[in-house]
């Protein structure tokens, strides 16, 4: 069967009539069964009951619908309608009598389910070993582990049996199997997805995960997943910043944040800390990308809290019945663990909350200087013979750069970074903060070398142009530090401005006008300021004056202080000639 490694690609197949969802469904099945040893599956569904989700796309229109007949599948979990959810323990299995709201609207976009894939019994761990349904093999090394706990959902995209996966991520469950098989794993901002219908490892963390091969797909997936959902507590909704049509590349230059090398772990894998330095020495090469280093401690040490810390009461919740009635029916190292989540009290969450805000503030302050962080996805592939020989100690390695994302309530995105000599693949996941999915995806887009697409901006701020009272040690620029502003540079614009004086009230202040001939190049300021105040900014601003295009002389068009049309009368003064607003206050002697 071949093997689509897109949307667009299958559609187009669609739309030549190449293939049929009806055939594809059909095939995937077939090589599925060739695919038994893997143990991918916990319930792969039958031609019947796939056929009412084929049916539906006799009368739909493909081109409306994103996911017409795209395949895809399904952690345990995630509710699907009339299929056990059993979160990887039989005794705990329930038939759901509708969705999850992100299945739905994933169906409703044409995408058909193939099945419920394995996984890490309640989503405990991060390796693929911890199930009733047998340890899931890696797709490419069938003697390593396939990364857990989203560990079915990540082969059988690898294998090619679905388009798309749905994963879930609390500790690094959707970026861990996605890196040890070369795929992208989007783990969204925590309330982007809606939880309604899954079974949660720690509910106030988890968030549904997306695995792919593209980032278009990732985008494209997540901008038809995602919404605000009022039955789930936990939902945010999205703000503009992070539209689906905020995906695109960066021209500027971007800063990535990297550990210190007293920082980095690869516990032994020498072929993976080869491959780190591969990839970082591949972008030390690119000019538009600034690597720094910083300070990953306060990052590990939160990392440290999510399974050593109260937060393990939260899976205790999820199956306290059935660990407490028949503590035999859940997987030896899963019971072992979920059982401590027992012992906490309420002064131990408390404790433990005050630590991580600390903490918060810490990396926050470090994320502040950064477009992104980045880390190795993980620092080793260990095989499935070493995993079950040190289950716990093994899999407490593989969340080293992973653990600490949702407790401070991150977005992150793991993504391919070249291989190790035995072509085992190797990846890193880009961190930033919550609610900035498509940032990542964007710098993603632009490590890659993608420029096919939109140009972006940097969704935490814009760049302002200031030309009079708001330039450096003038009387108002005040008000640009306490909105969080930075200077990022000095400028000039394009030779085809004046500049005026406006005889009003103090602070005296100046008008800056583009003008179809006898122009200058005028001094400005470029200036860095937070999205979340530019509305109140822009709101302060007195007439005649207003925030419109300015063409700098490097030919960039940017927001920044011009006059409204007709706002200059007889009085203003005509200061062209001083080449700008602080050279006409020296002249004056005034600051």
């Amino acid at each position: 069967m071949r093997k689509f490694h897109h949307i667009a690609e299958l559609k187009s197949a669609y739309g030549s009539g190449k293939i049929t969802p009806k055939t594809l469904c059909c095939e995937i099945r077939r090589k599925a069964a060739r695919s038994s040893g893997d143990n991918i599956w916990i319930h792969l569904l039958t031609e019947a009951e796939q056929a009412p989700y084929l049916d539906a796309l006799d009368s739909a229109d493909i081109e409306r619908l994103p996911l017409w007949g795209v395949p895809f599948a399904i952690k345990d979990n995630i509710d699907l309608a009339g299929v056990a959810t059993t979160a990887g323990c039989p005794d705990f299995a329930y038939v759901p009598r509708k969705h999850a709201l992100v299945v739905a609207k994933l169906i409703a976009a044409g995408a058909i389910p193939v099945g419920k894939t394995n996984l890490d019994q309640f989503a405990t761990g991060l390796n693929g070993t911890r199930s009733p349904y047998g340890a899931c093999r890696n797709a490419h090394f069938p003697d390593h582990i396939s990364g857990g706990s989203s560990s079915g959902s990540a082969v059988a995209l690898a294998k090619g049996l679905a388009l798309f996966a749905l994963g879930t991520d609390t500790a690094g469950s959707g970026r861990v199997p996605a890196a040890f098989h070369g795929l992208i794993g989007l783990k969204p901002s925590r309330g982007l997805l809606s939880t309604s219908g899954l079974v949660p490892a720690c509910r106030s963390l988890d968030c549904i995960s997306i695995m792919v091969d593209t980032l278009e797909d990732a985008n494209t997936v997540l901008g038809v997943a995602e919404g605000f959902d009022p039955e789930d507590g936990y939902s945010r909704r999205n703000p503009y910043r992070n539209h689906v049509n905020r995906y695109g590349y960066r021209e500027d230059v971007l800063t990535i944040g990297i550990p210190g090398a007293d920082a980095l772990r690869f516990f032994g894998d020498n072929g993976y800390e080869k491959a780190y330095r591969r990839w970082i020495a591949t972008l030390e090469a690119m000019e538009r990308v600034s690597l720094q280093t910083v300070d990953y401690a306060p990052f590990a040490e939160a990392a440290q809290l999510l399974y050593e810390g109260p937060w393990l009461s939260e899976r205790y919740l999820v199956c306290q019945a059935l660990i407490e009635e028949k503590p035999e029916a859940l997987h030896p190292v899963v019971r072992d663990i979920i059982a401590a989540g027992k012992s906490f009290s309420a002064a131990d969450l408390f404790r433990s909350q005050y630590r991580l805000q600390a903490l918060k503030q810490i990396c926050d302050a470090t994320l502040a200087e950064l477009d992104a962080l980045m880390l190795p996805t993980a620092g080793r592939m260990f095989t499935i013979g070493e995993m079950l020989g040190d289950p716990v100690g093994h899999n407490r390695a593989l969340g080293y750069y992973t653990n600490f994302v949702n407790l401070l309530d991150y977005s992150a995105l793991a993504i391919p970074a070249g291989t190790a000599d035995d072509g085992r693949p190797f990846g890193v996941t880009l961190i930033g903060p919550a609610l900035h999915d498509r940032a990542l995806l964007a710098i993603a887009s632009t490590l890659y070398g993608k420029t096919d697409g939109k140009v972006v901006a940097d969704p935490r701020c814009l760049e302002l142009v200031v030309c009079g009272a708001h330039l450096s040690g003038m009387p108002l620029n005040w008000q640009l530090h306490a909105c969080g502003a930075t200077l990022r540079s000095a400028a000039e614009t394009a030779p085809t401005y004046r500049l005026y004086a406006l005889e009003e009230d103090p602070p005296s202040r100046p008008a800056l006008v583009k003008v179809a001939e006898n122009g200058s190049a005028i001094a400005v300021e470029v200036w860095l300021l937070p999205t979340e105040h530019v509305g109140a900014f822009i709101a302060s601003i007195p007439a005649p004056l207003a925030i419109g295009k300015v063409v700098l002389s490097d030919g960039r068009e940017i927001g920044g202080f011009i006059c409204a049309a007709n706002g200059l009368n007889e009085r203003d003064r005509d200061i062209t000639g001083y080449g700008g607003w602080k050279a006409y206050q020296n002249a004056r002697g005034k600051s």
